[in-house]
């Protein structure tokens, strides 16, 4: 970061810049560097560890689509636990789903919370205080190894596998997880840039092969997490992905939910991928079948 801009560093060659306003807060958790900025293209960014978590003119397409994709697909979702998700935006999407009775989410980094509260309320919008979510302050993956209830959906909003969030991209961490999904359940995961960050979702797909029926990846495109399309995992025992688009828009309906990206046309269409790296999922399931 120089004085007026912020540098993203999540690549060591390429990056993005930001022109800074003003710095709402700058320091250091017990985890994580934090930079809370305003810039007048983007509004507030949050930076952790260098890397841009959100910004509050596009941060609603990512916590739509990682967020009422599986549970439209479900259809029938009462328990969500989400690994993260620490500013709140998830969780404020599960809330608009009525049928929903529980959210448990749980956070390693309390501080990030306390900043989001304090300095971009507009993301979180009181949820931290709802009586359906219950907050835990913990390693993910300590809290699925151990943890005795189950889900219907479970929701992975992790950084970039650096640092704190590195174990959340794990094949034990996802048989943690498949463990406590009910026999419908779906778990859905960030899984970076498809072409930027390749790696990623090639080895979360040979991770989940072993443990689900059906896994896939679907795209959302969110202008600051630069390079192509974010890609989003998702795993179940069921085959959610054929669902018709007239199902899809009568439960769309029946929530009245008030959406920004997500609707059930763009359900259906995030799921078809770019051919190479759809080529690329085919050859890997070869690989795992042989």
């Amino acid at each position: 970061m120089t004085k007026q801009w912020f540098h993203e560093t999540l690549y060591s060659t390429y990056c993005q810049s930001f022109k800074i306003e003003t710095v709402l807060w700058k320091g250091k958790s017990s985890y994580q560097d934090v930079l809370i900025f305003e810039n007048k293209e983007f509004g507030k960014v949050m930076a952790l560890d260098g890397a841009v978590q959100f910004t509050t003119k596009d941060e609603y397409i990512y916590h739509e689509m990682i967020t009422h994709v599986p549970l439209f697909a479900h259809g029938n979702v009462q328990d969500v636990l989400i690994i993260g998700g620490g500013d709140g935006g998830v969780a404020r999407e599960v809330l608009k789903h009525p049928n929903v009775r529980s959210i448990t989410l749980v956070e390693i980094d309390s501080f990030v919370i306390d900043l989001t509260k304090k300095y971009v309320p507009e993301i979180p919008q009181g949820v931290f205080e709802h009586p359906k979510l219950h907050l835990i302050i913990d390693d993910g993956v300590n809290f699925v190894k151990n943890s005795q209830d189950t889900y219907d959906v479970i929701i992975t909003d992790s950084n970039d596998p650096i640092g704190p969030s590195q174990v959340l991209f794990t094949e034990t961490f996802y048989g943690y997880c498949k463990k406590l999904l009910r026999k419908k359940g779906i778990l859905v995961m960030q899984n970076g840039d498809f072409f930027m960050q390749p790696k990623e979702y090639q080895t979360t797909f040979s991770h989940l092969q072993l443990l689900f029926r059906d896994v896939s990846f679907y795209l959302a495109n969110v202008p600051t997490y630069i390079g192509s399309y974010m890609t989003l995992g998702f795993a179940s025992d069921i085959e959610y992905r054929n669902l018709t688009l007239d199902i899809l828009h009568q439960r769309f309906a029946q929530t009245s939910i008030q959406t920004f990206y997500y609707y059930p046309s763009m359900h259906k269409a995030c799921f078809a991928l770019p051919k190479a790296m759809q080529e690329t999922l085919d050859s890997l399931q070869n690989i795992t079948a042989l």
